[in-house]
């Protein structure tokens, strides 16, 4: 049917980005021999496509074009930064705004500042898929930009920091909510795993794992804020440069986060410091909600004493999958099986029942529900298909031959794993370790669970607080009851405050 003299005129209205918009090819035998090229030629609204199979070291540049979509395609292109940076900031520095980035590779960003980032945005909204930031001075830095969301989905960042423990995997000052869903952050040198100044934080379904580094916290989020913590993996090594694994609040309040309220639901927090806070929250804070959660080693669980606990689990050996694999899938048999309770709604009316679960790596599927809601990160489901752990990124993990410690449920004190030892993370070999559990205590004969096989902010004078660097908190020992002195007395590097 023909279209009428007025809707006519309305499609010409709504749609001439579509009409206009144009797909910018780069790589070996393309119009463009590099993605900075091809930014330099787009109009907002236009889609650059980079083709893996190119070189594309020492391509850094800014741009204040909006609307661009950036993809790898045929692989995963790789950007080395070669010694350079674009405005000694970044290798690349997005003014622009709403820009998506998926499929693409960041490394080795390195300024005299210390703050050389793989990605400094400073326009408003990003959204972050399937890319991996790493062994850059900070992996993404964002700065203060009101009206902004920053959304990462399946990505990787890993062994980014200067060392100072003022740049980190990722850092996010003040923005109006970033979303962190299906991703694994893990070996940040000294500085966090994962920071947020943001007025509303989500971190759902991803693992956030040190992994024997020297990361700092695993999340921290200095300002409070609404703060979603749903469905997550939390590992901290023995050799952490600070004991928190989970810190809200820690500088204050800041006059852009009203929120005061954190939400801690189904996670599975692992410590191999003997000091740990696992939960670790701000004086200002609201009562947090600590629901349904695991936590394995010696410590204390949270420092607030207003804190609502309910259907936690706090025990050495809680019969993980594979503990030293990462592994925290549950066993036939554990205790966290139907211990938990009904997670409820936020302040705000937002349920907080998980609806999937993290496979490694950087991915998720849907969590089962059947019965009562176990504890922690996954729900027990006998025979289904899972996520095996993995070694360090960039290798596929190979199947620890090695079985998980025999130690006993721990009686007020969370003890180190028991005495049957466990394989150490793979180097390259693909997992062979099943998924499936049918028989009483063992592996059983379910599908194969994926192996590992990951790939291997702010302005510039890090403003909004402290700077982040944090030294090591003092434990309080809570719920798990006083440890043995010989172990408080264990003698431990100085740390800078």
């Amino acid at each position: 049917m023909p279209l009428s003299r007025s809707s006519a005129v309305l499609l010409v209205v709504l749609s001439p980005t579509a009409a206009l918009a144009a797909t910018h090819e780069v790589g070996p035998g393309k119009p463009y021999a590099t993605p900075c090229a091809a930014i330099a030629a787009a109009a907002p609204g236009d889609v650059i496509e980079i083709d893996a199979a190119g070189s594309y070291d020492g391509d850094v540049c800014a741009w204040s074009k909006s609307n661009l979509t950036i993809r790898g395609v045929n692989g995963r292109p790789h950007i080395d930064a070669a010694g350079k940076s674009s405005q000694g900031k970044a290798i690349w520095v997005i003014a622009g705004d709403d820009t998506v980035i998926e499929n693409v590779e960041l490394s080795g960003c390195e300024v005299p500042d210390d703050n050389g980032a793989a990605i400094r945005q400073e326009g408003r909204n990003l959204t972050l898929r399937d890319c991996w930031l790493h062994h850059n001075q900070d992996g993404l830095l964002a700065g203060d930009k009101d009206g902004s969301t920053i959304t990462l989905e399946r990505c990787e960042l890993s062994h980014n920091g200067a060392g100072d423990g003022y740049s980190h995997n990722l850092y996010v000052n003040h923005v109006d909510k970033l979303v962190i869903t299906d991703c694994w952050s893990h070996d940040a040198k000294i500085g966090h795993l994962l920071k947020s100044r943001a007025k509303e934080t989500w971190v759902t379904y991803s693992r956030l794992t040190d992994q024997g580094g020297t990361a700092s916290y695993e999340l921290d989020l200095p300002n409070g804020g609404s703060a979603y913590v749903i469905g997550n993996l939390f590992h901290q090594s023995a050799t952490t440069d600070n004991g928190a694994m989970l810190s809200y609040l820690a500088e204050g309040t800041h006059a852009k986060n009203p929120g005061r309220e954190l939400y801690v639901v189904h996670n599975t927090f692992v410590s191999d410091d003997d000091n740990a806070i696992f939960v670790k929250v701000g004086a200002a804070a609201e009562p947090t909600r600590v629901t349904n959660n695991i936590f394995v080693g010696a410590g204390t669980l949270t420092n607030q004493a207003s804190a609502v606990l309910a259907g936690n689990l706090a025990m050495k050996d809680p019969l993980f999958v594979d503990r030293a694999k990462f592994d925290y899938r549950l066993s036939p048999g554990s205790p966290a099986i139907d211990l938990g309770v009904a997670p409820g709604v936020s302040a705000a009316g937002l349920s907080l029942a998980p609806t999937r679960e993290y496979v490694h790596p950087t991915s998720s599927q849907a969590r089962p529900a059947s019965g009562a809601p176990d504890a922690g990160a996954y729900e027990f489901a006998a025979g289904a298909a899972g996520s095996g752990g993995a070694g360090s990124s960039g290798a596929a993990g190979s199947a620890g031959a090695g079985t998980a410690g025999a130690g006993t449920a721990g009686s007020g004190i969370a003890g180190k794993a028991g005495s049957g030892t466990a394989g150490k993370a793979g180097s390259g070999t693909a997992g062979s370790a099943t998924a499936g559990k049918s028989g009483a205590g063992t592996a059983g004969s379910g599908a194969a669970g994926k192996a590992g096989a990951g790939t291997a902010a702010a302005s510039t004078d890090d403003s909004g607080g402290c700077g982040c660097r944090v030294g090591r908190d003092a434990p309080t020992w809570g719920w798990l009851g006083a440890l043995p002195l010989a172990l408080l007395a264990r003698r431990r590097r100085a740390r800078r405050a």
